[in-house]
């Protein structure tokens, strides 16, 4: 299991990048043994909102081979919308691993970089689980219209993706090891 850390399109933030590695190299070793599934490399990127949409589609379309300029546009303008709430996202990597998008313009301090690094890592785990990245990818050709789910898989992924994210919100009290009194 590698990791690494770097930002992206972040300039002045010499000591967020500091401390996300010294999180992450505790929070891995403690989400993997806290939840199910085996931990994956990971690289985790530190970066704004915009940067980070047109990062996570850019791997996106890597993961399913490529799509056409018109499709990937339109991908960004969504995903761009989404980023700006989002405190981070992970996405799976062709060539195997997970990739960690870090939002700084969500985090104000270190418990909250340390709750998004807990999530975004089991999230990483849940990759290596039978099934999750096959549907990952099937739901990625279906954003960007290369192959239609059916409105049956759809749902079906939907509840999947509803029930990892609600696993991911219960072991964010993890990250209360990593800074005490994270969640409080």
């Amino acid at each position: 299991m590698n990791l690494t850390v770097s930002t992206h399109k972040a300039f002045g933030h010499r000591e967020s990048l500091r401390i996300a590695k010294q999180l992450a190299k505790r929070a891995v070793p403690l989400v993997n043994r806290n939840v199910p599934g085996s931990m994956p490399d990971v690289q985790i990127v530190l970066t704004t909102a915009r940067s980070l949409a047109e990062l996570a589609v850019a791997v996106e379309a890597e993961l399913v081979g490529g799509a056409d300029r018109r499709a990937l546009a339109k991908a960004v303008r969504e995903a761009e919308r989404h980023a700006r709430e989002a405190a981070g996202r992970a996405v799976p990597l062709a060539e195997g691993g997970a990739l960690i998008l870090v939002n700084l313009d969500q985090h104000r301090t270190v418990a909250d970089l340390a709750i998004t690094l807990v999530h975004e890592l089991v999230h990483a785990m849940q990759f290596s689980r039978r099934g999750v990245r096959e549907r990952v990818i099937a739901d990625v050709r279906d954003e960007l219209g290369i192959k239609r789910l059916s409105h049956r898989q759809r749902r079906e992924s939907a509840r999947a993706l509803e029930r990892e994210e609600e696993e991911a919100y219960e072991r964010e009290y993890l990250a209360d090891r990593l800074v005490p009194g994270a969640t409080a």
